[in-house]
């Protein structure tokens, strides 16, 4: 219940205006054929960023490090950082409020993501085994 509440006013302080910046970068970004991870990404990020409570980001052992890299450095120029920024300012105005300090930790969190997402994929916090 207590998941659902802060979804819940996440989606009205800064998830909803987040969300829209991802699927925004993500149209952009499927408008080339090369950019269609990257647009993939950035959907699979705004659903994230739309409801993060109860899920968190981990590495995925399945991709290879070096393409995520690569893939990661090409985000970080195409859309990483002004996402990362969006985080950065959303999480400072949320932290001004004593109630807004864990959603401005939140989106802190989002910022790291949003920096570099590709070699990740976002799971339930209750699939985590204990100790990870």
């Amino acid at each position: 219940m207590l998941r659902l509440i802060g979804n819940v006013l996440w989606l009205l302080l800064a998830g909803l205006g987040m969300a829209l910046g991802y699927l925004v970068a993500g149209v952009i970004m499927c408008i080339t054929i090369i950019g269609i991870p990257f647009g993939i990404a950035a959907f699979r990020l705004a659903g994230y960023a739309l409801w993060p409570f109860g899920r968190t980001a981990v590495r995925d052992p399945q991709r290879l490090p070096v393409i995520s890299m690569i893939g990661n450095i090409l985000w970080f120029i195409l859309a990483g950082w002004w996402l990362a920024l969006g985080h950065l300012i959303a999480g400072v105005l949320l932290c001004i409020t004593i109630i807004g300090i864990p959603f401005g930790i939140v989106s802190f969190g989002l910022a790291k993501v949003a920096l570099a997402p590709l070699g990740r994929r976002i799971v339930p916090i209750s699939d985590l085994a204990p100790g990870t």
